[in-house]
């Protein structure tokens, strides 16, 4: 039988990450017929919002580096009557990122969503960084300037249908940064600003700018930290449910109750705050 304490820990986990639910059916009279684009599409929580999308009956063009897992679900997308295209790509490689961009501006026809998933998560210490500049440029690349440069291109189709940039954040960003994170954080928290930024200058063009904060996500870039794969944490379907809801319901952020919460004051309890990351990691 389960002791006290597991159960105690099955009930902050239950309250902590509550279940996420978000009908097919919702999400098909959202999404179907609609032009979607979203990157990292083809594993963890990109991989699940694709797979959602499809079943939506949406359209979609899917960014990723696996070209074999985007050929299949483009194919699944054609066998259900939807459009469907693919750019295998490592975004962080910007000559090739260029080109699709100039690819975009010449051949998606439609734009409604631009889902940008694609992330790149390290932890190290700055000291052990000092050879390693290129952990920055790779976070940076990925995190940031991909999603600056998609959207610069993607602008004029987003203005068109007057549609929506949805960005996928970490809610470790609205906390005290934790040691070891400063490529990963600086990162993210460049996105963020250009996002809040860009939502305020792109409003009166009719693009909505949304930033999900999400929570810890058990995906193979979050479980290669052998302690979070311990933690409770949601699974790459709940966080998708979490980015579609968010674009349907059209707020301006999604972030964890308990966040909206602890996260104002935080910063009064920052080395309290340094010690529970330093013994997570």
């Amino acid at each position: 039988m389960a002791s006290i304490k597991d159960k105690l820990l099955a009930i902050g986990a239950a309250l902590a990450y509550p279940q996420v639910r978000l009908k097919p059916a919702i999400t098909k009279e959202h999404f179907s017929g609609k032009w979607v684009l979203v990157t990292g599409a083809s594993h963890g929580i990109g991989r699940a919002l694709t797979e959602k999308l499809i079943e939506a009956d949406a359209n979609v063009f899917l960014i990723a580096r696996s070209e074999a897992d985007l050929q299949y679900l483009c194919d699944r997308a054609k066998q259900r009557g939807n459009c469907a295209d693919y750019c295998a790509i490592d975004l962080r490689d910007r000559e090739k990122l260029e080109l699709l961009c100039q690819k975009l501006k010449e051949t998606l026809p439609q734009l409604d969503y631009f889902f940008c998933n694609a992330g790149k998560s390290i932890h190290r210490k700055i000291t052990d960084a000092l050879d390693r500049l290129h952990d920055y440029d790779r976070t940076i690349d990925l995190n940031y300037r991909a999603l600056v440069a998609l959207s610069l291109a993607l602008l004029p189709t987003l203005k068109a249908s007057k549609g929506s940039i949805v960005y996928s954040s970490s809610v470790s960003t609205r906390y005290p940064m934790a040691p070891g994170w400063s490529a990963y954080h600086a990162s993210k928290c460049a996105a963020n600003t250009w996002c809040e930024t860009a939502n305020s200058e792109f409003a009166p063009l009719g693009i909505r700018v949304q930033i999900a904060y999400l929570p810890l996500v058990h995906t193979a870039m979050s479980d290669v930290n052998e302690r979070y794969r311990q933690l409770p944490a949601y699974y790459p379907a709940d966080a998708a449910n979490i980015l579609l809801r968010l674009a349907i319901r059209k707020g301006k952020r999604y972030q964890p109750w308990w966040a909206k919460l602890s996260a104002p004051i935080a910063y009064l309890f920052a080395p309290i705050v340094h010690l529970f990351y330093k013994r997570m990691v």
